[in-house]
């Protein structure tokens, strides 16, 4: 079969419908199979489009028996001697995925369409309660038909709690919601077999964390740590001819093609010693494309996020630099009211865990961002935030200020900075000002790494940023209300440019002030080094 032949699951969450259509699946059922011997109730936290759905999807149908969807798979082959295996169970499944929360009374009619399916199923239609009362009657009725207990699934639970963050009211409502329905899991525990639960968060105050006592959080367990996703091994096992088609039509070998979908989509980690993982919806897009792009990060915008960075003044240069840590208890739970946002942006997978010191009570956490989709794509949706009517065309965007780089426009490359900074908004507060001028200069800076070699560390000491491109080295000083002739001075005196002594391009050396009073580029001088 060639990789024509082949069908790539971009976007399918159906594990019956990528076995009945012959898609390619790479094969996670070994992990059901460590889950279901266990019989815990499970939660397991990981970003949106990571798989969460495909797996809930796999396990319901591993519960309903459906034995010869799993043919060849690895549980096909570990239940073999197991004569109780593929007993059909009753399984009711939870999904909040597809729809829009942003009706007072949206969660209680999902909840609500839910048990009216299954009610018409056992011959409960027309039952009056509450709907956790609803609940606990299907529970004892399917048990009482089947004669076994029940399995639960719950996919992105959280889904209209976190479409709720902005408005505290509707925010406290679903939480109260939840509690009174999954309060059902604990009290009528014996009528239940195994529970799963997923979501991009875990808010600890909704009642099926803080009443269920022994619910297994699984998300930072190296033995799940690749449950989504996928990992290098896999890709390589799963996808080589689609590897070798992208490699070709991007004229790349085969080894750099192998690198350029690290450095993209790799870099994933959920626990200590877990391996790296690959984002597999970029992943599966860029082998079905046969192209490269930030595919992950455009099917859901995280302007909330953003909006939640500006607001607390978060200072994103520590994003690159690798100083942001936190404990596995923070990083677990996220709370509406907690002003800290790096739990949210652990969970949402816009950083991930870079590295840990093991405590002997507790680890801490390293986190960064990633991969350069990440990284990229979210300081492109975030500069936006802080430069007004930035967009192409604007005179002030990425491309124009790149094109003026390749060409060794000096003058064009003053006049993009300049209507950078001029479109600072006024404030009062003089620390934020600072902040939105640090912050400008260093998404900037860190862009252009997108389409040019960009450094912003010395030996000697830390130049704001070096550009090379095939024909010119940029060396640049940006001051903050003192002066050009200073900032010249300072690449002269740390002998910035020494490294390019004996280098064939044109080296331009710039200083440049930016005065906050009158939030303007005030000073700008460029010096060509060697004339």
């Amino acid at each position: 079969m060639s990789e024509f032949d082949r069908k790539i699951p971009v976007g399918i969450q159906s594990f019956p419908d990528i076995i009945e259509n012959q898609y390619m699946y790479v094969d996670k059922t070994e992990y059901i199979y460590k889950l279901v011997h266990r019989g815990k109730p499970y939660f397991l936290s990981r970003p949106r489009r990571f798989g969460k759905s495909l797996f809930l999807s796999t396990l319901k149908a591993y519960w309903e028996g459906k034995k010869e969807l799993f043919k060849g798979l690895k549980i096909d082959e570990l239940e073999k001697n197991n004569p109780d295996a593929w007993q059909p169970y009753p399984v009711f499944y939870f999904d909040f995925n597809r729809d829009n929360y942003a009706d007072e009374f949206a969660l209680e009619g999902v909840l609500d369409d839910h048990l009216k399916k299954w009610e018409s199923v056992y011959g409960l239609t027309g039952q009056d309660g509450s709907l956790a009362m609803r609940f606990q009657n299907l529970l004892v009725s399917a048990y009482n038909k089947e004669k076994k207990r029940c399995v639960v699934l719950v996919d992105e639970y959280d889904k209209s709690l976190l479409e709720s963050t902005e408005n505290s009211t509707l925010h406290e409502k679903n939480k109260a919601v939840f509690k009174g329905f999954f309060s059902t899991l604990k009290s009528f525990d014996g009528y239940i077999r195994f529970v799963f639960i997923t979501g991009v968060t875990k808010f600890s105050q909704v009642g099926i964390f803080s009443d269920m006592n022994q619910l297994n959080d699984i998300s930072f367990e190296d033995k799940y740590s690749g449950i989504c996703g996928i990992t290098e091994a896999e890709m390589k096992a799963n996808f080589q001819p689609e590897i070798e088609a992208l490699a070709d039509a991007r004229h790349f070998t085969y080894e750099e093609c192998l690198q350029r979908l690290k450095n993209m989509y790799d870099g994933y980690r959920f626990s200590p010693e877990c391996a790296d993982i690959y984002n597999p919806f970029s992943l599966l897009s860029a082998l079905e494309k046969r192209r490269f792009g930030a595919f992950w990060f455009q099917t859901g915008t995280p302007t909330f996020l953003v909006r939640k960075l500006r607001e607390l003044n978060f200072d994103v240069r520590q994003f690159d630099e690798r100083t942001i840590q936190a404990s596995e208890s923070v990083l677990s739970d996220y709370r509406i009211e907690n002003p800290d946002p790096i739990p949210l942006f652990y969970q949402t997978g816009c950083l991930t865990i870079k590295g840990y010191t093991d405590y002997i009570e507790e680890v801490l956490y390293t986190l960064g961002f990633p991969n350069r989709e990440v990284r990229y794509a979210f300081l492109e949706c975030l500069l936006p935030a802080y430069v007004a009517n930035y967009g192409p065309g604007s005179g002030k965007d990425i491309f124009t200020l790149n094109r003026y780089i390749e060409a060794g426009n000096v003058e064009g490359i003053r006049n993009v900075f300049s209507a950078l900074f001029a479109s600072i908004p006024y404030t009062s507060n003089d620390a934020p000002f600072e902040h939105y001028f640090q912050t400008i200069t260093f998404i900037v800076f860190t862009l252009l790494g997108k389409y040019t070699k960009c450094e912003m560390h010395t030996a000697a000491g830390r130049i704001d940023c070096v550009v090379e491109t095939a024909n010119f080295v940029y060396i640049f000083e940006f001051k903050r209300d003192k002066s050009a002739d200073e900032a010249l001075r300072q690449i002269e005196e740390k002998q910035y440019a020494k490294a390019y002594e004996a280098d064939p391009r044109q080296l331009f050396l710039t200083g440049a002030n930016f005065d906050s009073e009158t939030r303007q580029l005030e000073g700008w001088k460029t010096v060509v080094s060697g004339q």
